[in-house]
């Protein structure tokens, strides 16, 4: 089996063993006292929790906890899954875990809070990336950081309010006139945001940038009817830069599971238009621009 296999490629069999030594190694991490259960004298044969405490503790009866150890054919719900992991103190990764261990869908993942600051180690990731443009944006593609290389080849920061990247990608005069794949790329950027949403449905956040670029976008309007739905990935980007001439990129969009709230994109150089030598130049600056110039 390939070690890149999700856990619901492999065969059920095996992912029975893993669901039956996950919750015995989790219960075992648990003591009686972190438990708030009394210890009574009685000495203990194994380390942790008993199914039973597990049991009585998540609200389910002892012979179905058994059950769920053995992997056996039951029904599960997310509600005893969640109760379950509250007794054994599972973090967010392996709530899901378990939840696909049982064959459910997983939960979307948490921030957790002892993570909310990692902005140092995101801004040296782009800083890092120069001479070739990236930013990061928020679950409602709000700008929260981008490199030099971004503001150069895309005009990021050269206002003088934060950025949302829908709103510029339909509404900014200067994005717009820079960029030659826009009409190519437009019905992939809202179908990616409509799948944002949709994870989302009751969000208020997305509801008021909807608001903005609705009201500014006739376009956006007739793509957003169509309802097409994309996952996030890679998109081919084509720009005219007032300096530098044609420029081909590849923009490719991540997350980092630690931060669910943010989306990290990265460009990278095609092979046309000599564009990794055109970004390194870029990012020389003043001396970079007289040189081309000369």
């Amino acid at each position: 089996m390939a070690a890149t296999a999700s856990v619901t490629s492999i065969p059920r069999s095996e992912r029975r063993t893993e669901l039956r030594e996950f919750l015995v190694s989790r219960r075992a991490r648990i003591t009686p006292q972190e438990a708030g259960l009394p210890l009574g004298g009685v000495r203990r044969r194994t380390p942790g929790l008993r199914r039973e405490e597990v049991a009585v503790l998540a609200g389910v009866s002892a012979s179905w906890y058994q059950w769920l150890e053995q992997g056996r054919d039951i029904s599960v719900s997310p509600q005893v899954l969640d109760a379950v992991s509250r007794v054994l103190r599972l973090s967010d990764a392996e709530v899901r875990h378990l939840y696909l261990l049982a064959g459910l869908n997983p939960p979307a993942p948490d921030l957790v809070p002892v993570r909310r600051d990692m902005c140092d180690g995101l801004r040296r990731l782009i800083d890092t990336w120069m001479p070739y443009p990236a930013h990061i944006m928020d679950r409602y593609y709000n700008c929260v950081m981008y490199n030099a290389a971004a503001t150069a080849v895309f005009g990021m920061g050269e206002g003088s309010t934060p950025r949302n990247c829908l709103v510029d990608f339909f509404a900014d005069p200067l994005f717009r006139s820079r960029t030659l794949s826009w009409e190519t790329n437009a019905r992939t950027v809202v179908a990616q945001f409509r799948a944002a949403c949709a994870a989302h449905p009751d969000d208020e956040g997305f509801q008021a940038v909807l608001a903005e670029v609705s009201a500014l976008s006739p376009e956006f309007n007739a793509l957003w009817a169509e309802r097409d739905i994309e996952d996030q990935g890679q998109i081919r980007k084509e720009l005219m830069h007032p300096r530098a001439g044609l420029l081909a990129v590849e923009s490719t969009a991540m997350q980092v599971p630690a931060r669910p709230d943010l989306l990290i994109v990265l460009h990278t150089p095609l092979p046309e238009a000599d564009t990794a030598a055109k970004l390194e130049w870029l990012a020389n600056g003043p001396d970079g621009v007289r040189m081309l110039g000369a």
